[in-house]
């Protein structure tokens, strides 16, 4: 059985799975306040309630998972669920989303429960800029978990950059030229307007239009790359083949290809990034409900599915921050670093 497609004929083809609300780091653009309100304990799944789940939605067509949290890797014995996931019948590719602090300690455990890809979070090369910018002064852990991944034998590592006029746009040579030397591939983002990004505003977006100039300006020539057409990041190549990522979500959004959804740490189901409000999995899960009811009411949200978010967005005259501080502490789940972003 599959979900089917919703409204827009959109099948349901990839997850993300947040394990965890809690993060290590706090930049800008998810994390900036000084305080914040946690999902209680009690209401985080443990590994078996998401594998459970993860299995109806892998039974409902999903191929592609990938684990995000906040930040995964501070979810403890997170190997222990890799491997469980990774036993799941028709599941074709499992990632991890990491801001790699963590990423050498626990790289070879990930490696062997099974883990396939690895994405970094990774805006700035410079280490004084890291602590100005998401507060924290280790930048030499990030790399040399770059570089465990890679000794270990990690393949199609991806290293995401947000890139903000005015902060670190001024890096776009030097986070191509990281991306040859360690063998990752560098995708920008477009700073979006979504959950916590409470300092948002649009002169800051660095467009993919312009992303592109500034790039051709420096190496030439830049053509269009092979790319998975229901993948978030539009592929380019330079002359020498080096290759790059944009994901432009802000001025060129791709909702009519969007195939995934979200999964918080607490079995909050979400159909879309911008979604306002979500679908409560762990109370059926906790409440008896049967793997056929479960994969029913899945199946049925999914139909019924009519999200847009970044489309909507991007048709307002005034385009101001999603959401006010006062309104994501009455209703933490709204945050990314709550929703896997």
């Amino acid at each position: 059985m599959t979900g089917g497609t919703d409204t827009m004929g959109r099948p349901l083809r990839r997850l993300r799975i947040s394990v965890t609300d809690r993060c290590n780091m706090r930049c800008r653009y998810c994390m900036p306040e000084d305080e914040y309100v946690w999902l209680p304990r009690s209401s985080i799944l443990t590994f078996e309630e998401i594998t459970r789940l993860a299995r109806v939605f892998v039974s409902l067509g999903v191929t592609r998972v990938r684990l995000t949290g906040g930040e995964p890797l501070l979810r403890h014995d997170v190997a222990a669920l890799v491997g469980q996931l990774r036993s799941l019948d028709g599941l074709e590719d499992l990632a991890m989303t990491t801001n790699a602090l963590l990423l050498a300690r626990h790289a070879g455990a990930l490696r062997s429960a099974g883990l396939d890809r690895l994405t970094v979070s990774l805006d700035t090369l410079r280490p004084e800029r890291l602590l100005a910018f998401a507060k924290s002064d280790r930048w030499d852990s990030i790399v040399e978990g770059i570089g465990e991944a890679r000794r270990l034998g990690f393949r199609g590592t991806k290293i995401n950059a947000v890139v903000i006029r005015g902060f670190n746009d001024d890096e776009l040579y030097d986070l191509i030229e990281f991306g040859r030397t360690y063998q990752v591939e560098i995708r920008f983002i477009e700073y979006m307007d979504v959950g916590g990004a409470t300092q948002w505003t649009i002169d800051q977006v660095v467009s993919r239009d312009e992303l592109l100039r500034r790039v051709a300006d420096r190496y030439g020539s830049v053509r269009p790359a092979p790319s998975d057409p229901t993948a978030p990041a539009e592929r380019y190549q330079l002359k020498d083949g080096t290759t790059f990522g944009i994901i432009a979500s802000t001025t060129q959004p791709f909702c009519a290809a969007c195939d995934r959804s979200r999964l918080t740490a607490d079995g909050t189901w979400y159909t879309c990034l911008y979604a306002a409000g979500g679908v409560d999995l762990r109370e059926l899960v906790r409440g008896g409900a049967s793997d056929a009811d479960l994969v029913e009411h899945i199946a049925g949200v999914w139909r019924r599915r009519t999200d847009r978010g970044a489309e909507e967005r991007l048709a307002l005259a005034d385009r101001n921050t999603l959401y006010p501080v006062e309104s994501l502490r009455a209703d933490p789940r709204r945050e990314m670093h709550t929703r896997g972003g």
